[in-house]
């Protein structure tokens, strides 16, 4: 154990940007101003966030889909090819592809025609409070049509981003042990929804349930989400579970660029972080804040 906060690189696993004016993203259009989202309805680009990096020393990143138009998700790949940007900075892209769609194996086509494209997110979430879901079903996981479009992940290299809560974690485990050979990547510590004890048990059992995959990792991210009343004890209990399930090699740093700054400051986020994790070794943390997320996402 090294009792030193980490001072090296960083790969941020896990970022956004969007422009307004191009009209692609329907959730952030209109809405009160006075709302939770008010701050995320602005652009977030490219200096927004490497004025926010570059003094964190986050030398490379990855950005996730962000509920672009569905009329046509490679044209997010596309626009982000445009941005000029620091090199490493969204060096890879996970991108937006439903699995139910009839044009889905096409779409899975194009996105693997992009070379910066080396995963997918298509978002699961299903809670049994209808307040807490994105998805009104919880049976993707297990149609055969869309294990069908997974399964040409193999052909093209990619990952799979999963956004879930622990009321799918049975599911999600029955699913990467029928695709052992397809890295899955847990979005945003599994999400710790269900904030008492019956739901934290949950969730950490869970954790262990699905950290026994060897194919499975976990970002740590976001935790604010849900647990916007945080603490740093109470962050640090999230973080201490996700790598004590996990390890160092399969949990790695991610900041959810702007949407967890509803909640917390991006240096404020890091600077948590990195005090969770000055216990470990020198090599761990260097996993945790760097390499795990390099070999996961095939950054060079």
């Amino acid at each position: 154990m090294t009792g030193q906060r980490y001072n090296g690189p960083i790969i941020d696993a896990h970022h956004h940007f969007w422009d307004l004016r191009l009209g692609k993203h329907g959730w952030l259009e209109g809405g009160d101003p006075a709302d939770e989202l008010a701050p995320l309805r602005q652009n977030h680009l490219v200096a927004d966030y490497e004025a926010f990096a570059a003094p964190q020393k986050i030398v490379a990143s990855v950005h996730v889909e962000a509920n672009w138009d569905p009329a046509d998700p490679a044209g997010e790949s596309r626009w982000l090819d445009t941005l000029e940007r620091s090199p490493g900075i969204a060096a890879r892209y996970v991108a937006h592809a439903a699995l139910l769609d009839p044009g889905a194996e096409r779409l899975l086509e194009a996105h693997a025609a992009n070379g910066r494209v080396v995963g997918i997110r298509e978002i699961l979430s299903w809670h049994p409070d209808p307040a807490k879901r994105r998805l009104p079903d919880n049976d993707r996981m297990d149609d055969p049509r869309w294990r069908a479009n997974l399964a040409r992940f193999r052909e093209h290299g990619f990952s799979f981003d999963l956004l879930i809560t622990p009321h799918q974690f049975e599911s999600t485990r029955r699913l990467v042990a029928d695709f052992p050979d397809i890295a899955f990547i847990l979005n945003h510590c599994a999400s710790p929804i269900d904030r008492d004890a019956e739901g934290m048990k949950r969730w950490r059992d869970g954790l262990g349930l699905l950290a026994a995959a060897p194919n499975v990792a976990i970002k740590i991210s976001d935790p604010v989400a849900y647990d916007p009343q945080w603490t740093r004890e109470s962050l640090g209990e999230v973080i201490d579970a996700c790598i004590e399930a996990f390890g160092p090699e399969r949990s790695m740093f991610a900041t959810d660029h702007p949407v967890a700054g509803l909640h917390i400051g991006f240096a404020e986020w890091v600077d948590v972080f990195k005090d969770a994790t000055r216990g470990f070794s020198a090599d761990e943390q260097a996993a945790l804040f760097e390499g795990s997320a390099r070999r996961w996402y095939r950054l060079r």
